[in-house]
């Protein structure tokens, strides 16, 4: 490049539209037309509710670029950020970053919330409200004056939260004395979906102000905080994000730090050249990632000042060192693809307190643990059984973990007529208990009574075959005894559940959010189940990644009809559930093409 051409003014330009695209390809048209005809640069993302831009070029051709956008209705109302900046100069970090070509990719998402393949996205027109630079300022600023003059009550006082990366909190967050900042800390941001989860009681009933880079992550988090309904409805975001922020307030107002951004210019400070972050190695001040070192396990950008890099170095991020990362990836080559490293290779990672932890070989994968509750007047032992067919085809990629349910039942005897009359004799009563395998429940009668000094009970009267609807009782006895394996035998990845398994399963779904931190799972497989105590939830209110398996119309399930079970799948929501039905009765069938759907739902979980 000649350096004529490297003196011309150089920009960035970010921009983000939410908006139905009614013909995706035509707009990927004009985007290859317009950037390449102005030699833009960078990013484009396209999908069906909207786009997602960041690229760079001279500021003229930037500009002209903005023109033509806006002569689109399609981007009304459109936030154009543009900054000048100098050219690319390290050609390493412009190809990390996308500056070294136009890639233009119409994709399902803009910005991927939840790495949960099944977990539908935010309603987005239900985002948090946005405030400007400087009613965000202000917000702050009188959050601090209340506790000055008196402290306001928990619920009065706001809460940020910050929906960024780690690897960019590290070296620039807001910091205001009185207002707490939660830092998820997490890797990617489709990990937010799970932190806010897990902390939800944290944010219930506070007013939440988010921030991010630029606005778009926080439109789809916030959206997400305020589907949770009740005590979820004060969120507001930073509108146009820190960038807006810095613009507004160049010394930095309450934001320390730098401005991680997702091009050349690595990070974006304010006159205020305070340096919030500090070497992964000897923890000196240090927020420069220019050198791009890496997390050898998870690949996450980490801080190495000048004095402690070594070329060829292994580093472990903080994270890694706190779980407890067994396993490392080799550094990444020059197409970004990671190479994994021979086992027998020992390396010692410096870690940032001065000692060394020794790793070997390549993370070892892991298998999914899914916990399998039985159906009524079953047990773990017969439930393993029935079931040793799905388990030895799934060996590969999940373990099945069985347990008896907390109800014991007692022995029953249907009693032989006789000339319109019971007759029973001894031998009909069955073998003496202790012989026998014993049998229990999830969910059992209103006025059930466990134990009975009786070997055996004479049945009431005939079997009934809606009996499953009267087993309503026991559940919160049934929840404890789960907790408590969970507390045992856990982690778990997910829960299988079979007839009233598959109930207890479907009851246990529908109260996930308030079991985080007792009973986390990712996914449920509801097997020939049916809906008990549901009444206080609507269609499609269960936001959990389920499988139904159940027996079609014609699928000869004799105990469980095929409307009960897709009755129960109702229940979920329409875009994280997937339904299954065979046509082989009351069990789960392994046989092709059944088994293959089975497989590929847990694959995503993989």
């Amino acid at each position: 490049m000649s350096d004529l051409a490297r003196t011309e003014p150089y920009g960035v330009l970010l921009y983000y539209k939410y908006a139905s695209v009614p013909d995706l390809d035509e707009l990927a048209s004009f985007y290859e037309r317009n950037c390449s005809s102005l030699g833009l640069l960078g990013r484009v993302r396209l999908a069906p509710h909207g786009v997602n831009v960041t690229v760079g070029g001279k500021l003229l051709a930037l500009e002209a670029h903005i023109d033509a956008v806006q002569s689109n209705a399609l981007f009304e109302g459109t936030d154009f950020k543009l900054a000048s900046c100098d050219q690319p100069l390290n050609d390493k970090v412009a190809k990390e970053c996308g500056f070294t070509s136009l890639s233009i990719r119409i994709v399902e998402e803009l910005v991927t919330f939840s790495s949960h393949p099944l977990i539908r996205s935010p309603d987005i027109s239900i985002a948090g409200r946005h405030l400007s630079a400087v009613e965000f300022h202000s917000v702050l600023q009188s959050a601090g004056k209340l506790l000055d003059e008196g402290s306001p009550t928990s619920n009065e006082r706001p809460v940020l939260l910050d929906a960024r990366n780690l690897y960019e909190t590290r070296i620039g967050k807001f910091q205001t004395p009185g207002v707490e900042t939660l830092d998820p800390e997490i890797r990617q941001y489709s990990d937010l979906h799970d932190w806010i989860d897990n902390n939800s009681e944290r944010l219930r009933g506070k007013h939440i102000l988010m921030y991010c880079t630029g606005g778009i992550r926080c439109e789809m988090a916030s959206a997400y905080i305020k589907g949770k309904g009740s005590g979820f409805e004060n969120v507001y975001q930073l509108y146009g994000g820190i960038q807006r922020y810095l613009e507004q307030f160049p010394n930095g107002g309450f934001f320390r730090g730098k401005n991680f951004v997702f091009d050349h210019r690595i990070s974006v400070g304010s006159s205020n050249t305070n340096v919030l972050s500090t070497c992964l190695l000897c923890s000196c001040p240090f927020d420069d990632y220019s050198s791009r070192c890496r997390c050898a396990s998870c690949r996450m950008l980490v801080l190495v000042c000048d004095s402690c890099r070594v070329e060829g170095s292994i580093y472990m991020c903080e994270l890694c060192q706190i779980h407890g990362k067994c396993g490392i990836s080799a550094p990444a080559t020059e197409n970004c693809k990671s190479e994994v490293l021979p086992e027998e290779i020992k390396l010692k990672i410096p870690l940032s307190s001065g000692r060394q932890a020794k790793t070997t070989g390549a993370i070892a994968s892991r298998k999914l643990r899914i916990l399998c509750l039985h159906g009524f007047r079953q047990n773990a032992s017969s439930f393993k059984g029935r079931t040793a067919s799905l388990a030895k085809k799934l060996r590969n990629i999940a373990e099945l973990v069985f347990v008896d349910a907390p109800h014991e039942l007692c022995f029953i005897y249907q009693p032989s007529v006789v000339d319109g009359h019971s007759k029973v004799s001894t031998e009909h009563r069955g073998p003496p208990k202790e012989k026998c395998n014993k049998k229990f429940a999830w969910l059992v009668p209103p006025d059930f009574s466990a134990g009975s000094e009786a070997d055996w009970k004479e049945a009431d009267g005939p079997f009934d075959p809606l009996q499953y609807q009267q087993q309503t009782g026991g559940f919160d006895s049934s929840l404890a005894y789960l907790k408590s394996t969970y507390l045992r035998d856990g982690p778990f990845d997910g829960i299988l559940g079979f007839s009233q398994g598959a109930a207890m399963a479907a009851l246990v779904c529908a109260r996930k959010d308030k079991l985080k931190g007792e009973m986390d799972f990712r996914f449920a497989i509801l097997c020939s189940g049916f809906a008990l105590n549901l009444a206080e939830f609507e269609h499609g209110s269960i936001n959990c990644p389920s499988l139904h398996i159940f027996g079609s119309d014609r699928g000869r399930d004799r105990q469980i009809p095929n409307t009960a079970s897709a009755g129960l799948a109702e229940y979920f929501e329409d875009g994280s559930r997937v339904i299954i039905e065979h046509d082989n009765g009351h069990i789960i069938p392994t046989r092709p093409p059944y088994i293959d759907e089975i497989k590929d739902f847990l694959q995503r979980f993989l």
